[in-house]
């Protein structure tokens, strides 16, 4: 029997956290030959940037990944992000996974640039297939609803032993745990990284930066620097290092969450959990050709189930509410969670599975370059 040849196209190695369940489901499946690339990786040294293989790789080769350059061959592709190429690989089934869900309208620009490609698209929840509908964006590609895989593992218990994580870091687990994870941009990490540090004395904080503020070309690196400084004279804080490419764990973890536009604003809310959202200026947030950076309002995004501040000395405040939200945030939360998601329930890596393969014995799927007829 012939197998059915998969690519995993993650471009970074952090797109590997919103694969990880799928990935398990498809190496496990002797229907399947699986391979993996990550193409994308650069780190900016001396104002240049540099091709850059992670350690994490070689890791993963000993695990059994098989990385490959080859763009043809492949019978179904898996993206994490959209690709500018896409006819390079042939006559392969496209599959979007988002790398990470938001409020960021990179998908959507990305999309309408390429409309002649094709994409099976695979969202976790309604708002993503309206949002989605409403953009424009989809010409030839279609949208799937399935849930969130990446937050499957989370549901299904892996990462219960909070205790245990919490030592490995060196951090007492008989204390609230506040999770920051910024994004590079637009980002709050420059205005609060001082008061963050004092304000959390009586917790554990732990810092898991975007992987571009290691790297140095969409963000500068002064951005995991002032987290390095920092942590050294704050033994109640760890800040994760870039082979740390999983968030995961650490969201299922936390009792609350600092951040502003990431894509974890998220996925605590589909975690049941509560945090705090830095408001930032979203008016002035634009593109290089002057559109919105940003499709919701960050000071408007979940108000009245999640905290908004507006300013560092508001950060203790916000964080003790999201520790203790009330009756009122807790059923706005809940009305938010039914639309931003679908079935949170730890099988959305196999609904995904299901309709890619339903989608591949059909054959009505169009291909990377060319496209008939449905």
């Amino acid at each position: 029997m012939n197998k059915i040849r998969l690519l995993f196209k993650m471009g970074f190695v952090y797109h590997k956290a919103a694969f990880d369940p799928v990935i398990d489901l498809f190496r496990q499946d002797e229907r399947y030959d699986v391979y993996f690339s990550l193409e994308e990786e650069r780190i900016r040294r001396f104002g240049i940037n540099i091709r850059h293989r992670p350690a994490l790789i070689a890791e993963w080769e000993r695990q059994g990944y098989r990385f490959t350059q080859e763009k043809r061959g492949f019978d179904i592709i898996i993206v994490g992000d959209t690709i500018r190429n896409a006819e390079e690989y042939g006559n392969a089934m496209l599959c979007f996974l988002n790398h990470g869900t938001g409020i960021k309208n990179i998908l959507y620009r990305n999309l309408a640039r390429h409309p002649e490609h094709r994409y099976q698209v695979f969202v976790e929840g309604q708002y993503r297939v309206d949002r989605l509908r409403e953009s424009g964006s989809l010409h030839r590609s279609d949208v799937h609803l399935v849930g969130l895989p990446k937050l499957d593992y989370v549901f299904q218990g892996h990462y219960d032993d909070r205790t245990a994580l919490l030592r490995g870091w060196g951090l007492d687990p008989q204390k609230p745990t506040v999770l920051f994870a910024p994004t590079y941009k637009p980002t709050c990490l420059y205005e609060v990284k001082d008061t963050l540090f004092e304000i959390t004395r009586d917790f554990n904080l732990i810092v898991k930066l975007h992987h571009y503020s290691w790297m140095g070309r969409y963000a500068p690196h002064a951005q995991h620097r002032i987290f390095e400084r920092r942590v050294k004279h704050y033994p109640h804080s760890v800040l994760l290092p870039v082979t740390e490419y999983n968030i995961t764990p650490y969201m299922a973890i936390a009792d609350t969450l600092v951040s502003e536009a990431s894509s974890t604003i998220f996925d605590f809310l589909a975690l049941g959990k509560f945090g705090v959202i830095y408001d930032l200026p979203c008016e002035r947030l634009k593109h290089s050709d002057g559109k919105p950076l940003l499709t919701e309002d960050n000071g408007e995004f979940l108000q009245g189930a999640f905290v908004h501040v507006q300013s560092p000395d508001q950060l203790r405040v916000g964080i003790e509410r999201a520790l203790h939200p009330s009756a009122e945030m807790r059923a706005a939360a809940d009305r938010e969670r039914s639309y931003y998601f679908y079935q949170l329930d730890g099988q959305a890596s196999r609904r995904l599975k299901k309709s890619i393969e339903a989608l591949y014995a059909a054959g009505k799927y169009g291909t990377a370059g060319q496209y008939g007829e449905n």
